[in-house]
């Protein structure tokens, strides 16, 4: 059986593993990216992870500025079957239209919930009990084409976005196979979604804020762990009178009940860190990174500032 003839789109981390698979499964005529953009501490103009792969795997590649001002380019390509990847564009009618099957996405979700550009993080900050992966055909709406297939994965309260990006992609790897080598065979599959859909929007510097007077601790927690991969969750600590950022690597819920006020601290802990009053409940801070310094436990930032349960320090 003759391989596809393919085309990739992706552009950061998360997409490699996806390129390096599809490059085994399938024939790639070319892999598209967005285009260099300044990056690292020197923000030197240089290449998106899924070009630089690409390049190493001695593939073709197209980084446009803009998508659509190089139709013509692809349209001299010939693929039966673009697969994307956290491409992070939206595709015009003219190139769905390419290639003979049409172009496959990989979205982190159980497609129709959380469509959109955060559906790992969102799925945590949210509160899901349980997400996964679903390979779509692309249309012109929002994550909404028909599905091939959908890979389940039960959310753990020790996963953070982190970890959960991990699972996911291993999923998706699977999911990917499924759908490359099904549609190789001729097994074409549209199922309709179906449900009630919801939406994981891209998040923003506002959202990493935590201010433990505005929600309950459970809520704070799913906060925190949903924005392992950022932006940084950060709170605000006040000490002689300046305020100070602390982003939060890792909270845990208190499951007993205190009285306080939100931000007072209620507890220091050598084992457990900083505990919290929230608006509803309170939350244990067991490890953070205060700004130009390393991460650490919070018990030893505790004693180093002489946090003392009663202060009320945290916005």
């Amino acid at each position: 059986m003759n391989k596809l003839k393919t085309v990739f789109f992706g552009t950061p981390d998360v997409a490699v593993p996806f390129l390096e698979l599809l490059n085994q499964l399938t024939d790639v005529q070319l892999v598209v990216t967005q285009a260099d953009k300044p990056r690292g501490r020197g923000m030197e103009i240089s290449p998106c992870p899924v070009k630089k792969r690409a390049q190493e795997l001695n593939l073709p590649v197209l980084s446009p500025e803009i998508l659509k001002t190089h139709y013509e380019d692809l349209a001299r390509v010939p693929f039966d079957l673009g697969i994307v990847v956290a491409y992070g564009k939206i595709f015009r009618p003219n190139f769905l239209a390419l290639p003979k099957y049409g172009l496959i996405n990989v979205h982190f979700s159980l497609l129709p919930l959380l469509r959109g550009a955060a559906p790992v993080q969102q799925a945590l900050i949210q509160g899901y009990q349980k997400t996964g992966v679903s390979t779509f055909w692309i249309r012109e709406g929002m994550d909404d084409g028909p599905l091939y297939t959908q890979k389940e994965y039960a959310i753990t309260p020790q996963d953070n976005a982190q970890t959960l990006f991990e699972k996911l992609i291993a999923l998706g790897l699977e999911a990917l196979q499924e759908t490359v080598l099904g549609v190789q065979a001729g097994k074409i599959i549209q199922t309709p979604q179906t449900g009630e859909p919801t939406l994981a929007p891209m998040l923003t510097k506002q959202d990493a804020q935590i201010t433990f007077a505005s929600g309950a601790a459970p809520a704070l927690f799913n906060r925190v762990r949903g924005l392992a991969c950022g932006p940084k969750p950060k709170a605000t600590i006040t000490l002689h009178g300046k305020k100070e950022p602390l982003q939060l690597v890792r909270t845990r819920v208190e499951s007993t009940t205190a009285a306080g006020t939100p931000g007072q601290i209620l507890r220091v802990e050598k084992e457990n860190g900083i505990l919290v009053q929230c608006k509803e409940g309170s939350l244990w801070i067991s490890e953070l990174h205060p700004a130009g310094k390393r991460p650490m436990p919070a018990y030893d930032y505790a004693m180093g500032h002489a946090l003392k349960a009663g202060e009320k320090v945290f916005d």
